[in-house]
């Protein structure tokens, strides 16, 4: 890798809380789901962490809960916020006519439960896992070709951070499921990618 790399979950929402049996609706719920007061705590504290890692470039979901979060991340850490780059390629994935529904029921009708299926199956007016790590990855390219020797911070979604770092650390789709709970970023936290 040409550079440095951290990525950041969005905070909390209520898709954690009163919603977490439930699937985000594409591009986002209606309202637009924000960050919990827990959710914003988190995000704090995450920025207080990353405040001495040197960012030079912020890359941000263009969702409402990832431009809170990057905002409150872009005040700890000292970066101006009109340079933060929203990128819609950082979305969450598109659950398409699931979103809104319930998620163990989503799993059944579509896949079986069969969780591998998600990679090439995409749910009427949805996206795979595999088309979700595409856009990722073409985000991830452009960074690396138009960036050298930069600290990056990438700010989205649990499945796309998951499966973007699965590309980086090469793990083919049956081993980037069975760490997907070892690997999964959850909302809030960071790491970085060595």
């Amino acid at each position: 890798m040409n550079n440095k790399y951290f990525l950041l979950r969005h905070g909390k929402n209520i898709h954690q809380t009163e919603l977490k049996d439930f699937l985000y609706c594409w591009p986002d719920d209606t309202p637009p789901v924000s960050l919990i007061k827990e959710g914003i705590e988190d995000i704090e504290k995450a920025g207080e962490l990353l405040k001495d890692k040197h960012i030079d470039c912020v890359f941000s979901s263009d969702i409402l809960r990832t431009k809170q979060t990057s905002q409150i991340i872009s005040e700890k850490i000292g970066f101006d916020l009109a340079k933060v780059i929203f990128d819609e390629k950082l979305r969450d994935i598109n659950w398409g006519i699931w979103g809104g529904k319930k998620e163990a029921e989503a799993w059944e009708v579509l896949y079986n439960n069969n969780y591998l299926k998600r990679f090439e199956n995409a749910p009427l007016e949805g996206e795979t896992w595999s088309e979700c790590q595409d856009r990722m990855i073409e985000v991830f390219k452009e960074i690396e070709n138009n960036h050298q020797n930069k600290t990056i911070l990438i700010i989205s979604h649990g499945d796309p951070l998951w499966l973007l770092e699965g590309y980086i650390r090469k793990l083919d789709n049956q081993t980037l499921l069975n760490r997907k709970e070892e690997i999964l970023i959850q909302p809030g936290e960071f790491k970085e990618i060595l």
